[in-house]
């Protein structure tokens, strides 16, 4: 009996192959079966190999299309609108997964406004496996740039391909296989994981099929049913009237102001549970028809939005940033009442600080800040676990995200992950390292690795004797300047000290199409901001060299951001001057300085040591 040829996901209709290195095309059919292909004029002939396997190199391509591709056997398959360009493999957790509807507040008008068939993109999709590497990933397809596509698109790939696009006029395939939350090692063969036998333990457990169909089905029991008790005990859901309608009467609730969180505690404890705020603003007449949106910041940890009791958006967790669309005739001239429920599982429950809480119309918005009632529906205790995140474990990923991808040839890779790595940094330049390699073994090639550096996040500090975050920063530095054909994009001034997502996710893609154009096109580009080299120790000061090119630094009134230690290792801030292309730093109690650091903290705020071309120098500290 004839089966059918079969296709991978990757090689589809809107599909872009990598120009100037032969092109690989794959898939199943009948053992032995013949197949012949048709592209550019040209035919080619395979056969499938008893396991139904088959393949075929077709040459090389320049720059190109719109093609077409035709298969031949039993069936017949026509593939369409194919371009030849160059791809990248976008990869990392949440911050290469963030989309471009994350980032609309800060760049709409510039998204809703571009168009562009030539950059394509191609999401695959959460799965993973222990068993080994899979021969294909599940169903997905390619889509070019417009302003509706692009909400789905990474927003770190979208901006990296758009100036990609305009430097280089090369049409751009992005693939991404990025998963939220997951560390380093999830990416990693199990071959390359052999140093470390406690995470292939791991994999082992994880190789139980039984073991993950118990813990999928029972695993987010704990917190279903946490779900459910907590609404049935809400009073603000089961009261007679609830508590986000208007004619519900407020009067007995207390009054806080909303970025004050002390309503959510108990000393030095969370109260956990279901709050109501409610809050009357006035809207002028001639704003109720008018389109509006509704922005509630960020809420720690959950949270439903009602307008006049209708309802008008939820989010499930704290990251994303809440932006309602209100719809037409639910605001009306006067008083309006926004309710929010706000679910707090485990932490602190909060409004987030600095982030923005209005009702914007085209032309006016209505602030939401300053004073609220509120209400506690119920209490709770800390939420139950969410079960085993498989997606987490090691090999899992790399077996079903990118070795299913090998076949098809890149130009180079992009990576934005560490987070979740921050507690172990001392690992991690082995981990990538192993990384890295495993990866360029699938592609047989070196290429091109380049690495967001992770952003600033969390209170801001000039200095910190501790942060893992700083310490984590200088191995992803360590890995630019020792690992063949990599890249860092330094991002230490593109972060917000409350949102561990920064929606300054544009300069983040203009700085990897920095290095892009330098390590994968060659250019004779400074791509770097000031690149530590050296220091000499003089008296009471120590002199920092950088690399020579990296070195042409914007002038300040003040150079801050730099630190020195003595003999006992703890470091305090120094005064800095800048001399030709050399720092010299120094603080007035330390008589013999040794050791020099620079924007050592989770969120070096202040830090100010750049190139002219606008580039920040990296965290780094002398050794």
């Amino acid at each position: 009996m004839m089966a059918e040829i079969r296709l991978p996901q990757l090689i589809s209709d809107g599909m872009i192959l990598q120009r100037d290195v032969p092109i690989k095309i794959w898939g199943w059919a009948a053992p032995d079966e013949k197949i012949s292909i048709e592209f550019d004029k040209a035919k080619y002939q395979t056969a499938a190999d008893q396991a139904g396997k088959w393949e075929v190199q077709l040459p090389s391509h320049k720059v190109g299309g719109p093609y077409t591709m035709t298969f031949k056997a039993s069936n017949s398959i026509r593939i369409n609108n194919i371009l030849i360009g160059d791809v990248w493999l976008c990869s990392g957790q949440s911050n290469m997964e963030t989309p471009i509807s994350r980032v609309m507040t800060k760049f709409g008008d510039e998204i809703s406004n571009y168009s562009n068939p030539n950059i394509r993109y191609v999401k695959i999709p959460l799965t993973y496996n222990f068993h080994g590497p899979q021969a294909d990933v599940p169903p997905c397809s390619w889509v070019d740039v417009t302003p509706e596509t692009a909400q789905n698109f990474s927003a770190v790939a979208y901006f990296f391909a758009k100036e990609m696009y305009e430097k280089t006029g090369v049409p751009v395939g992005l693939i991404n296989s990025s998963v939220g939350g997951t560390p380093a090692e999830a990416w990693i063969s199990e071959e390359g994981l052999k140093p470390y036998p406690a995470l292939l333990n791991d994999v082992r457990i994880c190789q139980s099929d039984e073991f993950i169909a118990d813990m999928s089905r029972l695993g987010s029991l704990p917190g279903r049913r946490w779900q459910t008790i907590l609404n049935e005990q809400d009073q603000g859901l089961n009261e007679a009237i609830r508590w986000s309608l208007p004619k519900y009467n407020d009067q007995d609730w207390a009054t806080t102001d909303l970025l004050d969180n002390s309503w959510g505690k108990n000393g030095f404890s969370p109260v956990n549970g279901a709050y109501w705020f409610r809050k009357e603003i006035e809207i002028a007449a001639g704003l109720e028809n008018q389109a509006a949106i509704l922005y509630m910041g960020r809420i720690v940890d959950s949270d439903s939005v009602y307008v006049n009791g209708q309802f008008v958006g939820t989010t499930g967790y704290q990251y994303p940033p809440r932006n309602y669309p209100v719809p037409s005739g639910v605001l009306k001239a006067g008083k309006n009442l926004v309710t929010v429920r706000l679910i707090s599982q485990g932490g602190f429950p909060e409004f987030v600080k600095d982030k923005p809480y209005k009702i914007v119309f085209p032309n006016q918005e209505i602030s939401l800040e300053g004073k609220w009632k509120y209400k506690l529906g119920t209490v709770m205790p800390m939420a139950g676990g969410g079960g085993v995140s498989f997606q987490n474990k090691p090999v899992g990923l790399y077996n079903a995200m990118i070795a299913p991808l090998q076949n098809h040839a890149v130009k180079g890779f992009i990576w934005y992950q560490g987070e979740s790595n921050t507690g172990r940094y001392r690992e991690y330049y082995d981990l990538m390292s192993i990384l890295i390699n495993d990866w360029r073994s699938l592609w047989k090639q070196d290429l091109p690795f380049l690495i967001v550096q992770l952003a600033n996040y969390m209170e801001p500090a000039l200095l910190q004797q501790r942060s893992d975050w700083a310490e984590l920063r200088d191995v992803q530095l360590n890995l630019s300047q020792t690992v063949l054909n990599t890249g860092l994009a330094v991002a230490i001034d593109l972060g917000e000290w409350n949102d561990i997502h920064p929606l300054n996710k544009k300069d983040v893609g203009k700085r990897l199409a920095l290095q892009a154009r330098k390590l994968a096109y060659g250019e004779k580009i400074n791509a770097d901001g000031p690149i530590y080299q050296s220091c000499k120790i003089e008296g009471n000061k120590i002199v920092v060299s950088f690399k020579k090119g990296t070195d042409d630094f914007a002038p300040v009134e003040e150079v801050k951001g730099f630190a020195v230690a003595g003999a006992d290792g703890i470091f305090k801030l120094a005064k800095a001057t800048m001399k030709g292309n050399q720092i010299t730093v120094w603080n007035e109690d330390i008589s013999q300085p040794e050791k020099v650091r620079y924007a050592w903290a989770n969120n070096p705020d202040g830090a100010n040591l750049y190139n002219k071309e606008g580039l920040p120098a990296s965290p780094f500290q002398t050794k």
